[in-house]
């Protein structure tokens, strides 16, 4: 399939109004398996993306190229391609419950995973440069449906929002803490976010979780430069 043909597969599926995936979650709970399948993550996946692309009422290249990009980068061409398909000919008469969505994700992925999530969403709401009040806030409601602490958000968050005491927020600690607490939620932060933790996930999953272990140790050794410890 050529790329002005993939472009368009991309383009109309995240303008589809209302699109779902009721069908693919109900097929999946009835089944009675307790592990997701690699196809119902990636359209699920591409479902969550819709929602924070739509958020705050406009639908950017930017935020379209990005998912795009990601997908193919993700799964390849021929894969990406496929899962739009499905969504666009299975779901779009359909709406979206992202009750369903959590409740899978929550019972298939684990908590490190499901940080990997939101920290690819967040990706997506920055792609156009801002990421907006709306937007901020249809991620913290993923967040709080995947069972995610609001410290573990917030520092999310800090790595694409700059932030005063930024540093601190990354590593989800106040500017008063001690050198013991900034060691041991260093420590912390390390081994849930290693990339270790989302090696099933797939290679482009762990380059992202490469990048955002870099900002912890980046946040740690800015507070260790500041502090001279």
């Amino acid at each position: 399939m050529n790329k002005w043909i993939f472009a368009l597969l991309g383009y109309t599926f995240f303008r589809l109004p209302g699109a779902a995936l009721g069908f693919f979650i109900g097929s999946f709970f009835k089944s009675g398996v307790s592990k997701i399948s690699n196809k119902d993550f990636e359209i699920n996946l591409l479902a969550l993306a819709s929602m924070v692309i739509k958020a705050d009422g406009k639908v950017t290249q930017n935020e379209l190229d990005f998912v795009r990009t990601y997908f193919v980068t993700a799964y390849g061409k021929t894969r990406a391609n496929q899962v739009f398909k499905i969504f666009n000919e299975n779901v779009k008469n359909k709406g979206i419950s992202l009750n369903k969505i959590s409740t899978l994700f929550n019972v298939a992925l684990n908590y490190e995973s499901r940080l990997q999530v939101i920290h690819f969403l967040f990706g997506i709401a920055k792609a156009d440069g801002t990421i907006s009040k709306l937007e901020i806030e249809k991620l913290l409601e993923f967040s709080n449906l995947f069972k995610l602490s609001y410290a573990d958000f917030s520092s999310i968050k800090a790595m694409f929002i700059k932030e005063t005491d930024g540093a601190y927020k990354i590593l989800e600690l106040e500017k008063s803490a001690s050198n013991e607490q900034v060691k041991k939620s260093y420590r912390d932060l390390a081994k849930k976010h290693h990339p270790d933790k989302v090696q099933h996930l797939g290679d482009v999953y762990v380059k992202a979780a490469q990048d955002k272990f870099q900002q912890i140790q980046k946040a740690y050794q800015n507070i260790k430069d500041e502090r001279g410890f």
